[in-house]
């Protein structure tokens, strides 16, 4: 007897349905982490595909699902939203036949997003897996771009495999032939800029001309533009310098004091028109009290310090658009790049770098003591991870630089993630001297340059 008297499958057959659904599973986990096909889950997991009338190219990584949905229209209804949570109010029995359907479904998206293997990849299998990617947010039932840096994802299916998906896309960035597919239009604009694709993009500029280095040059624009437009929010949370009450206001209408306005007004009000009389404007003091502030940026250009380049290359760029402060900005390997006279393009002078090599701090240190003419008016910020060579004289020099009056702030990283590491030796000197490493995310770069401006 294979049915019970409500015709519901017996426990015998659903406990078939169950084992099918998790040898699925564990054909798709041994994929993923061994590469190597497992004989006996292989044969049994394509038992199980065929006996469900789906295809065998389901459990073949190589086989796009444009492919499969090429090959069989039908399935197009049945990928999308297969990974979805389930309706809150979904009722009556679990359907186990369906669920193995559905378990081979997810399987193949899984599988063709995050068994990307190793070796070179080509631009034609950059663009595969991209497509695969947008398969896996229709899956989840995202919308496109949801779990990528495209549109926001109301209902946060899937936020927690989009830093996941961008890190795959950025190992493959940096297995592929890059050349290949910035040669080609199309293929360059579907490239998600990111910080590991700008990183190859400046690794790899020289090499670029025509039409690769001018879409390598659009990629790096629209990344900075991202970047620059969350840490322009960021600075400009709260105002810097104090109120100038010596500076009377400006009389214009976004200065107007609405609520003082009406509060100081009140006795002119006329209960039977119901009007309130006006007869004296106030306005809001916006002026700032502050005084000229010179911050000198230096930035360790070596490659394991890419992503702080980037990143206080920008924020160097919106500081300098303060009002009475003054950047300059040198990156440094074994050699000084003076980028002052680019610092408020930080996409021309991100161009100028040249990342890589090793260090020497102190060729650094003398360029920027240099810059030093006011020392209680300036603050130099030294961003690296200050694996050098020469510690002990450097260290010196940065702490003549501290003693001399002039702001010192050393930074490990300033990265978006927050990850970073810093020489034991220099954080632990760095500490004693009263300057302890600024290391973690950016805004705490933020705050202590806010701080020093206000």
């Amino acid at each position: 007897m294979t049915e019970t008297e409500t015709g519901h499958p017996s426990p015998s057959a659903a406990d078939a349905d169950e084992n099918r659904r998790q040898l699925l599973y564990w054909q798709l986990l041994a994929r993923l982490f061994d590469y190597e096909e497992q004989p006996a889950l292989e044969s049994s997991a394509l038992a199980v595909v065929q006996d469900i009338g789906l295809p065998a190219t389901l459990l073949d990584p190589r086989v796009s699902l444009d492919t499969v949905v090429q090959r069989h229209p039908d399935l197009a209804a049945e990928l999308e939203g297969v990974m979805a949570p389930p309706e809150p109010d979904a009722a009556g029995p679990r359907d186990r036949a369906a669920e193995v359907r559905r378990a081979a479904l997810a399987a193949k998206v899984l599988l063709n997003v995050f068994a990307t293997g190793s070796g070179p990849v080509t631009a034609e299998q950059l663009s595969r897996w991209q497509s695969d990617a947008g398969w896996l947010e229709k899956a989840l039932g995202c919308p496109p771009g949801g779990l990528r840096g495209g549109v926001p994802d109301p209902s946060g299916a899937g936020s927690g495999l989009a830093p996941a998906l961008g890190e795959i896309e950025g190992d493959l960035v940096n297995r592929m032939r890059l050349r290949e597919v910035l040669a080609d239009p199309k293929l360059a604009a579907q490239l998600t800029p990111s910080m590991s694709l700008v990183e190859q993009l400046l690794r790899d500029k020289s090499n670029l001309s025509g039409v690769a280095l001018a879409n390598a040059k659009s990629l790096i624009r629209r990344y900075v533009d991202e970047v620059a437009e969350v840490l322009r929010t960021e600075v400009e949370k709260t105002s810097v310098g104090r109120i100038d009450r010596s500076v009377p206001p400006k009389r214009v209408f976004r200065n107007l004091d609405m609520e003082r306005t009406i509060w100081k007004n009140l006795t002119n009000w006329d209960p039977e028109a119901e009007r309130l009389y006006v007869d004296r404007l106030f306005y809001k003091q916006t002026a700032r009290k502050t005084t000229p502030r010179r911050l000198i940026v230096v930035v360790d250009q070596s490659g394991s310090m890419v992503d702080s380049m980037v990143n206080c290359t920008i924020l160097a760029s919106i500081f300098a658009g303060l009002p009475k402060v003054t950047v300059d900005l040198i990156a440094y390997d074994t050699r000084v790049i003076d980028l002052t006279p680019w610092v408020h393009d930080p996409f021309e002078a991100l161009l100028r770098t040249n990342l890589g090599g090793g260090n020497d701090g102190l060729v650094a240190l003398t360029a920027a003591r240099a810059k030093i003419t006011d020392p209680a008016h300036t603050v130099m910020i030294w961003i690296s991870d200050f694996y050098e060579t020469s510690i002990e004289l450097l260290f010196q020099g940065m702490a003549e630089v501290h003693r001399s009056g002039a702001a010192f702030i050393p930074v490990g990283s300033v990265t978006s993630s927050g990850r970073g590491s810093v020489n034991p030796w220099f954080r632990q000197r760095f500490k004693d001297l009263g300057t302890p490493v600024v290391s973690g995310r950016i805004t705490k770069l933020v705050h202590e340059l806010k701080t020093f401006l206000a």
